[in-house]
């Protein structure tokens, strides 16, 4: 990743791609080695006072009876997801509604939030939440965190942006149960358009298909064992299995 050029915040907002596809790849640290290598000559990396690395602070929120996690794993097409995303090297936190539509695309929408324990209590996040998601604003709560460090890689063309989220763990807010799917890394694929991808020819070569992930889905399973997961037990077998072999 030392061998790429770098690319800076302000460059960065050129290539927001707020409404796009998104597509999900798990892989090993061994995989990241190959594939950080063959795109390293078409990709810039974001860099921010020196730092490749970025870390991140997710709190999702959702109802009492967990209706966004469960509408996830009755796989109904339309959904959304409510967060609070915290840029921890800056201090700078972001209230955001997620919404997927039966088309498969992802529109995201946000606004700058001061961080505190609950954001409904915010009223300017709660008007915000009251006009972008479907849910009563009073019945939300903080559910689950997520940590992890984010590598944002652009292409030349800046018409696709690669986030890399390694070192991935949880903390669920009702039980403080934790969890993690490292050393395994979560990258994640946003294109706008139907133009060529490097990366993919890379992917394919490699053998490394897709593989639909919710950090918010997988992090309520791995903490809260109670919940509804029939759906999600093959994921779940899946990284257990790729922890294990990345371990031997």
């Amino acid at each position: 990743m030392k061998a790429m050029q770098p690319i800076s915040l302000d460059e960065m907002k050129e290539v927001q791609l707020m409404n796009r596809v998104d597509t999900k790849y798990l892989i090993t640290e061994k995989q990241l080695l190959q594939i950080l290598q063959r795109i390293c000559n078409e990709y810039y990396a974001q860099e921010v006072l020196g730092n490749r690395f970025a870390a991140y602070r997710t709190v999702y929120y959702d109802t009492p009876d967990l209706t966004m996690y469960l509408i996830h794993h009755n796989r109904h097409l339309v959904r959304d997801k409510v967060r609070v995303r915290t840029y921890l090297d800056s201090n700078l936190s972001f209230c955001e509604v997620k919404h997927k539509n039966n088309k498969g695309r992802t529109s995201k929408k946000r606004i700058q939030v001061e961080p505190i324990a609950n954001i409904v209590e915010n009223p300017e996040a709660a008007a915000f939440l009251a006009e972008r998601q479907p849910y009563e604003v009073g019945i939300l709560s903080p559910k689950l965190v997520t940590l992890f460090d984010r590598i944002t890689l652009v292409n030349f063309g800046k018409t696709e942006r690669l986030t890399i989220d390694c070192n991935l763990r949880f903390n669920n807010f009702e039980n403080n149960a934790t969890a993690s799917v490292a050393p395994l890394a979560v990258m994640e694929l946003k294109q706008d358009g139907r133009a060529h991808s490097l990366l993919k020819d890379v992917l394919f070569d490699l053998r490394i298909k897709p593989f639909k992930m919710s950090k918010y889905c997988i992090g309520t399973c791995l903490t809260r064992p109670d919940v509804k997961l029939n759906r999600f037990k093959k994921k779940l077998r899946r990284i257990e299995k790729m922890k294990i072999c990345e371990g031997k």
